[in-house]
Order: C-alpha cells, then structure tokens, then sequence
C-alpha cells in the first residue's frame, strides 16, 4: 500500500481513520503466515490519545481492535508522539540466542504492555514515526480450522547441546517448523553438514526419541519451551557412520512415532491470540497442590481412547489433564471456568464413570440432562489422552439454549457462568425425584446445632445431588430488630461465598528523590495518588513529600538499564502508563534555567577483565545522577569534577568530610547548606569560568575517573582533562560515566544510589497472612461483619409488625470439600462500572477457617489451592486464563485458551486472581459433622450432620 502521505502532513483525525481502515482491511484478509508487529503500549496509548483529542467518544469509531485500549485524555492538545521506542519491551542485555537480536521480556502482557499490529499498520506507523527496534512475529495455526490463528509472540527457546564436543547454543524457532528445519539451524549454529548429525529429543537431560522424520513440526513431536535437543555428531574419526543413534534409540524401547501421541509440558511462554485478531489476550501465571488426582481418574472408556489418534506407548510420562479449550470468540470466560470445574477431582472421577444413571430427566428446574451430559462429554474429552486442543462448541451450543445471556460472541463474567453451571448441574444430576413441602419450624430457643441439622436435612430432602455433596456448605444467619431486640436465626445453603474487596482508588508509587546540588542524601518516597491520575498530581505528592524549596522544582525521568531512558515531562502523562515494575527518578532542580542542558552521570563498576587484553571490563550499576550546565560557557573535565564533587559531598565518610572541608570549604558549604553555588558558577554566562580562585578549588578537589561521551559517541577522558571543551547546543543532555574503583567506593557511601526500588512491588506474602489488610482473611473478615441491612431490603419484624432496618450478621457453620470464593472486583453504578484491581493475598497452602466456623465441634478446617480463575484487564477489554494445579504431578499449569504452559506455584498469586477453588485437606477424621459428606457415601445418612 502506497503512503498517502507524511505524519505531518496529516491531521490527528486523519491518521486515526487511515490506520483505522487499514486494520479493518488487514483483519479481514489475515491468514497462517501472516506478520504482525508488537508495539509498546505505552507508545500506543499515547498515539491514541493524540489521534482522539478532538473526539468526543473515548474510543475509535469503527470495529478496530485498539479502541478499546484508548483511555479519555483531559487535555484537548495532545502532543504528537515521539519516535517508537520498544525497548521496554527487550532486555538490555545482549541476547544470547544464536539466532535473535531481541529478546523479548519473559512475563509481558498483551493490552498491557504490548499491542500487537498487522504489518500494514505496523509500517505505516514506523514510516510516520520511525524508531524500533522492530519486533515482528508470525501468525500460526492452532486448531483444525483455518481461521484458527495465533500469534506466535514467544517461539519455542531451545537449548542446544552438541555432543561429544559438549558445546551449548540456545536458539529461537516457531512451534509449527518442521523437525527438518530444526536440524538445518542446529547445523548451522554449530558449522556441522546436515549428513554429519542426528537430533535427539532430550528432555529431562535423556534420550526419549531421535528426531528423524524430518516433514513433522516440533509441534507434533511435543517440543516444549526451553526443552533441551541433544545434537549428536554421527561420524567417527575415520568418516564412517557411528551407530549410537540407533543403538540408543533400541536401548530406549521406542521409536519416534511414539513421541507424537503424549502430553508433555506446554511451552513457558506462548501467548495465543486465539480470540480473533481484535481481541486482546493477556498473559496469565501459574501455581501448585499435593493429592494424587490418579485417584479420583477411572479409566477412560474404550470410545475415548483412540479420540486423538494415540496409542499405548509412551516416550515419557504423559499427564492427563493438559488438554487446552479453542475459543469460539469471546469464550475465554467459559474455557477458565470449565477448565477449573473439570480439574475439580471429584468431577473428574464423577463425569468419567456412568453418571447418566443419577440424571434427573423430570426435573423441571433443570435442562432435562442436557447440560449434564454436554458437561460430562467436555470433561471426558479434555481428560483423553492426547493433546489436540477442545472446541467447545457443542457444549456452547447447550449452554446458549439454556442460558440465552451467554449465546452469540460477547464476552461475560467467568463467575456468573460458574454459579449458572454449579446451579445447572445439580437440578439435572439431583437424585430427588419428587421434592417433598417441608416447612420451617420455629427454633424456640432450640440449640443451634439442633436447628442448623434440621435445617440440612431439609434442605438434603430436596436437594441432594454430586453439586450438593462437593460444593454446598452452610451460613448461619442472624437478623436483630433495632427496635424490639427480636433475634431471628436461620440457616441456609451456599454454593459459593463471595466476598467484598477494598475499593482501590488510589495507589502508592515509590520514587528516589535526588539533588542537583548536593544539598541532601537521596531519600525514597512512598506516596499516595489517584489511580486515574496524572504525572503532575504525582510531582505533587512528591513535592509535599520531600519538603520542595522555593525556586526548585522535581523533573521525573524513568530508568531502564541504570540510565536515564527518558524525562516525564509532560504534566498530562497518565500514571496508569507507568507500570509498577518501572523504576522511577525524581530530580530536584533550580525553576529558572536559561539555556541549560542536562549532565547525567551513569555509574559503573568493574566487572572483570574483558576479552584477550584482560582490561578491564566496566557495567552501569545503580541510580544516575543529574545536574545542569549553561550551553554558552565552555566547560573543563575540572569544572565537571567540581559539579560531581559537590553532588556526592554528602555521601562522604566522616573522615573524609573533614579532610574536604579543609581542603574545598565550598563542597563542605554544598554539603551542609542549600546553596546552588554550583549552579552560580557553571550557569553564569558572563564570566564563563574565568574566575581564577574558582579554577584552583575545582582543581584541588578529589578526581573521580569520569568518561565523557561526545556528540559523536567517542569517551573523552576528564580525570585529567584540562582542556575547556565545547557543550553541544542540540543535544538535550550530555553522558558521562564514573568509573568507580575500589578506593572510591571505601571513600563514598554509596548505598544511597545502589539500589532502586519499583515504583510498586508486592511484599512477599508472609506465612501468617491474617493481620494484613488485603488478606483473603481481611476479605472474610469484612464479609462476615454485622451491618445494618439497606433501605432497600429491610426485614419484617413478627415482634413489632413492621419493616425494619435490621442488622445482619453472617456465620459460616458448615463447609464444602471444595469451597469457592469468589473475589467482588467488579462494581456497578447508575452511571459507572469499574473493576477493582486490588492485589488479595490469598493462601495457596493451609487456608484455615477453623476459627471462621460458628460450630466449634469438629476438627480443623485447612483447605488447599487447586484451581483459579484469572481476569486480566479491564471490564471491556479482559481476558480470562486459568490457574490448574495437576496434582499428580505437584504441579501448576497456566490454562490460556488452548495454550497450556507450567509456571511456577509463587507466580499463582496476582491482582488478577478472581475466583479461588480450594479442596479440603484430608487430617486424620475427614468426615466431620460440620462439612459436607463425601459424595462417595452413597448411603446418604444425613441424619449425621
């Protein structure tokens, strides 16, 4: 497509419909092979925020797939962007991946910190804007259907080992390449011919399949993220072929048809954008549990065990359960909430043995069996050996007829869909067949343990089915007559408890505060601001916060890598771009500058010798530091000294404090006293530094080695350079580096720059977790508190014959095997919806609710993570994975649509957890009279509760 013109050449408003036609277009046509373009979010927020300024809807028109990204801007003069900068998207570290220049970051986040583009888009962007650095990635093929692509932003990471000469690559390659290609690279990373090598599967550090059938995909094989491939050299000294490939390939029982039929660990980091190209998918974490799920699995059924085309070897365990779900479009709710429902072990065994004989097929509460048997045909699909990823469809298409609110391709809420499913189930599986009128009887003054019994039991009497057995528990409830003092009791059933979180409308973020002028130490802020904010209410803050002087101000920079990646300058920048692990700067400078230009000194410290010469090698570390300089003087390395000095005066030692202020009473002066004397004599444009005693202070002060970097990018030494030089007048600011040694650092106390906390971290979650505020304890807390009841919802008091506002109070008295809580982050109003982002510190281990439970008379109430729920985003933009943990294995797995990746148990928890399923751990009395019988006991003596 031709350019149709310049950026500047355009208007805001024509930019955005020109890109807008283009994604619609590119979309459309999108197909297997097709490049796209990360982008970072940053960037893209603000271009759409430029391009809309003079809208007033919120969002670009048309069905693009970035308008749901737009946030409304307060300014009606949005400045245009700046070139692209990706490099918050890469490490700043060379890439040791043979064949990739960038690597991206491990735990990015589509819609948060990347936005991927179509290359028609992405290139007409880059030729407005330029910058980079490019990041394309391909569209990949993920089901049986044409139309189901991904974008493959992280391709498979594999370590290469060449034996026997022992070397190691690691290299990048598409899941959907073939054994053949990857045979290709493995020889050209290491020069060897394609006749000269065989290619193992080696995971786990073992031989488990040679790789020979050159035209399968690494797909087919089960090549996983970060597997490691033996490349095993073929030819002995004499030229003549070794037979160790077959040999081992005898030793090891297996051919290597028999790799292609397993499930083995989903790759780390694959992100599929399976919901269609204009929908945004986010990555999601992972976690881990200790029961054996073998034990609640019967056999599979002989109709299931050829579904996928597998057979009875295997060249490694293969867990069952890693089976991913395709999305239909916007069905990402559904597929985390099944998949956590299926990965319940008591459903799991339930579904896979004949629980058609338990469907209630008169129950006009329920869906005739239907939604039972769509249930337990899904279920028994997703525990089939292989791992071709699930449609869905059929058991959509049932769930649409009897739930209309989930038909067509919006997306819902994940728990609104559990609740329905749980509700659904039960009336179809509920063993009574005639549901007998019971009514209540009063307590008079009965024991509550006599009451609550009663209470089950009826409830028992008319609903008793697996959904009872596994996930119903018990409140007791307490209402209180304001007026009269009547207590009323009752106790009544739960199926899920959901508790309320705090409303988070505000957020802290921590910023180091330095100097310019060595007045004071550096000194770390934590403060409190709008969570809508913008970068001005948080200079702010910060200004409060640090005691600001008249005639200073605070410029914000951001820090990537120990430098300065940029200033934040603009007032308007919203917070919400600043991501809590950026790290975060803030200068003190004098208001009034005239035609200065920005000194940034980097650190760094030795890290060995580099390379043959063994010189030394030096690494940027810590914290930069910042002063200004006018551009119409003409500076010397021993002016830059005396800036430097006087900036680190107050990190001295006591000894050596002393010594410079016999020495520089001017450093000591800076020190101790506000004074920009600094500033004086470098901004000073009339005597340009030819004030003679100024020149001998600066000259007898302690030289630091400094390396200046010029406009050409050439290091120019000033630790002896006297010579004057010239200050650029276009750069914005000038680099220099400390090269710190080992006498400068015993010199200085340089704790005070060294370390840099982000501008928000989560403390590690402590063992006992009940006094924190945000705790899921916290959360219980709140949700058990007595409260009056609303205005709306008052109670009838028998005493007075009246409706009163009574106050409520909420006991848990008998729990599930399996308890789900669902966290309340979304809230509605008359005008407003919003989704509560705050972080709950949930136990993954040793939930325990003993003390929560009004019947004291059973033994401890421990419960254990297995399975949760995640949203990711916002209410119009979110995305929903799943956390399993396959207790076989001990382990966690991210269920992300169809793609399933391990992760690990401390990355279970985060502020997107919406729903928790925990399962009671077994002690030595399972069976209590105070949770819900094990639906195993077909008896059903209920009497016992």
């Amino acid at each position: 497509m031709e350019a149709s013109g310049s950026a500047v050449d355009l208007s805001p408003e024509e930019e955005r419909v020109l890109i807008r036609d283009i994604t619609i277009a590119a979309e459309s046509l999108a197909k297997e092979g097709d490049t796209f373009f990360l982008i970072t979010h940053r960037w893209w927020q603000r271009w759409l925020d430029y391009v809309n300024q003079d809208m007033t809807s919120s969002s670009v028109n048309g069905s693009s797939s970035y308008g749901s990204h737009h946030h409304d801007s307060a300014s009606s003069s949005a400045k245009r962007p700046s070139a692209i900068d990706n490099s918050d998207l890469i490490y700043d570290a060379t890439s040791e991946v043979s064949n990739v220049e960038f690597e991206l970051h491990d735990t990015l986040v589509e819609g948060r910190d990347y936005i991927l583009l179509p290359q028609q888009v992405w290139e007409k962007l880059h030729g407005w804007y330029g910058g980079g650095p490019t990041l394309p990635r391909k569209a990949i093929n993920t089901g049986l259907s044409q139309t189901d692509l991904a974008i493959e932003v992280y391709p498979l990471r594999l370590q290469l080992f060449l034996m026997p000469k022992e070397e190691r690559a690691v290299i990048r390659i598409s899941k959907k390449e073939t054994v053949g290609e990857l045979h290709k690279k493995a020889c050209e990373v290491f020069g060897l011919l394609l006749d000269q090598v065989c290619i193992w599967d080696y995971y786990g550090q073992q031989k488990h399949a040679l790789m020979d059938n050159m035209d399968k995909t690494l797909d087919d094989v089960n090549i996983q993220m970060d597997q490691d491939i033996l490349v095993e050299v073929l030819t002995d000294g004499n030229g003549t072929a070794d037979s160790g490939c077959a040999t081992s390939l005898q030793e090891n029982g297996c051919t290597e048809k028999d790799s292609t039929s397993v499930i083995v660990e989903p790759s780390q980091s694959s992100l599929s954008v399976a919901e269609g190209l204009s929908t945004n998918n986010y990555a999601s974490r992972s976690c881990s549990s200790e029961i054996s799920q073998s034990q609640y699995l019967a056999s599979p059924t002989s109709d299931l065990d050829n579904l996928h085309g597998t057979n009875n070897i295997n060249t490694r365990a293969a867990p069952l359960g890693l089976t991913g779900l395709l999305n239909l479009g916007n069905t990402c709710f559904m597929n985390s909430a099944i998949q956590c429902l299926v990965h319940t072990p008591e459903f799991a065994r339930y579904f896979r043995e004949d629980y058609r004989q338990e469907i209630n097929w008169q129950n006009p509460l329920g869906m005739v069996g239907e939604l039972a048997l769509a249930f337990g045909e899904l279920l028994r699909k997703l525990w089939a050996p292989g791992r071709t990823p699930v449609s869905p469809r059929p058991f959509k298409t049932k769930l649409a007829r009897f739930a209309p609110q989930f038909s067509g391709n919006n997306q819902h809420d994940s728990q609104e869909l559990l609740a329905f499913l749980l509700d659904g189930l039960h009336e179809d599986l509920n063993r009574v067949k005639h549901k007998p009128y019971i009514k209540s009887k009063d307590t008079d003054g009965r024991p509550d343990e006599e009451v609550a019994d009663e209470y089950w039991a009826n409830h028992i009497a008319r609903n008793d089915s697996i959904i009872v057995d596994v996930c119903q528990g018990q409140y007791k409830s307490t209402l209180v007559c304001p007026v009269c003092g009547k207590v009323s009791v009752t106790f009544d059933p739960f199926m899920y408890l959901s508790l309320p979180l705090q409303s988070a409308s505000s957020r802290t973020m921590t910023v180091v505060v330095f100097t310019s002028d060595g007045s004071a130490l550096p000194t770390t802020c934590t403060v409190s601001v709008p969570k809508q904010g913008r970068c001005r209410d948080l200079i702010q803050a910060l200004s409060n916060a640090c005691s600001l002087k008249n005639g200073e101000k605070l410029l914000l920079a951001e820090i990537h890598g120990h430098m300065i990646h940029q200033f934040l300058e603009d007032p308007l920048i919203l917070l919400s771009t600043i991501k809590d692990d950026d790290h975060l700067v803030a200068y003190k400078i004098p208001k009034v500058v005239k035609n200065s230009i920005y000194l940034q000194f980097v650190h760094r410290h030795e890290v060995g010798p580099g390379g043959i010469s063994s010189s030394v090698a030096w690494e940027p570390y810590g914290i930069p530091l910042l002063a200004l300089i006018s551009r119409d003087i003409i500076a010397t390395g021993a002016a830059i000294q005396e800036i430097l000095q006087r900036i680190l005066a107050p990190m001295l030692g006591n000894e050596d404090i002393q010594s410079f202020s016999k020495s520089d009473s001017s450093i000591n002066a800076a020190a101790h006293g506000p004074q920009y004397r600094t500033h004086e004599a470098c901004l000073d444009s009339d005597d340009q530094l030819k004030d003679q005693e100024y020149h001998s202070k600066a000259e007898s002060t302690y030289k630091m080695h400094l390396q200046l970097v010029d406009e050409h990018d050439a290091p120019v030494d000033l630790s002896s350079e006297e010579k004057p030089f010239a200050v650029p007048g276009s750069s914005a600011s000038l680099l220099l580096f400390i090269n710190w040694s080992k006498k400068d650092l015993k010199k200085y106390d340089t704790h005070h720059f060294e370390n840099h906390p982000e501008v928000f971290k989560y403390a590690p979650a402590p063992k006992r977790t009940r006094n924190e505020p945000l705790s899921l304890y916290t959360c219980l807390d709140a949700f058990l508190r007595e409260e009056p009841l609303v205005p709306e919802d008052m109670w009838y008091c028998p005493r007075c014959k009246e409706q009163r506002q009574a106050s409520k109070k909420l006991d848990l008295w008998r729990l599930p095997e399996v308890l789900v809580i669902h966290l309340k982050r979304f809230s509605f109003s008359r005008s407003t919806k919003h989704k509560l982002e705050t972080f709950v510190n949930f136990p993954i281990h040793d939930l325990d609710l003993t003390n929560y439970v009004a019947h004291k008379k059973g033994s401890p109430q421990i419960y254990e993570l297995y399975a949760l729920s995640n949203h990711y985003g916002s209410m119009a933009s979110g995305h929903y994975t799943a956390h399993i943990k396959l207790l076989d294995e001990n382990r966690w797995y991210n269920f992300d649509d169809s793609h399933i990746s391990p992760i690990n148990e401390e990355d279970v928890k985060s502020a997107a957890a919406y729903v928790l399923f925990y399962r009671r751990t077994k002690g030595e009395d399972a069976s209590t009279n105070i949770g819900a019988e094990p639906y195993a006991n077909k008896n059903h003596n209920f009497s016992k509760r």
